[in-house]
């Protein structure tokens, strides 16, 4: 295991990628936001669904973020990136207040690019840990 900056949060994510219809990776993405910055956020959940997009074979402008304030089954801090054509699913993510910052759970299909979503994703300067499913 890499270094891990959050093992409680690892180990959950973990859980959460097995066993399931589809083989998923995740990515923990630890930010400096606190809970009054959602626009800058929002604004990082679209730039990293945007690079997982791109890894995964999509063109990001061919995606949208569906929030769970658009729909009663899903939570308020939960997201998806979807296709525009069919709206396949491309990632999922969960933005959890931890600590007074937030750290935001992003799960995607394990055929992306793995390696190249965890280095772009530092490349926007956030932390991050790898989670590779079974």
């Amino acid at each position: 295991m890499e270094d891990v900056l959050d093992e409680e949060l690892y180990r959950r994510t973990k859980q959460l990628l097995e066993p399931g219809d589809v083989e998923l990776n995740g990515a923990v993405v630890h930010t400096d936001f606190g809970g009054d910055e959602d626009v800058e956020m929002h604004q990082a959940t679209v730039d990293v669904g945007e690079i997982i997009a791109a890894h995964a074979g999509h063109d990001p402008t061919d995606t949208f973020v569906y929030s769970g304030t658009d729909d009663s089954e899903f939570a308020s801090n939960q997201h998806q990136g979807l296709t525009l054509d069919d709206e396949s699913f491309v990632w999922e993510c969960q933005q959890l207040l931890r600590e007074g910052s937030f750290d935001v759970v992003f799960y995607y299909e394990a055929d992306a690019d793995h390696e190249g979503i965890l280095a772009d994703v530092r490349d926007l300067g956030f932390e991050v840990t790898g989670v590779e499913g079974p």
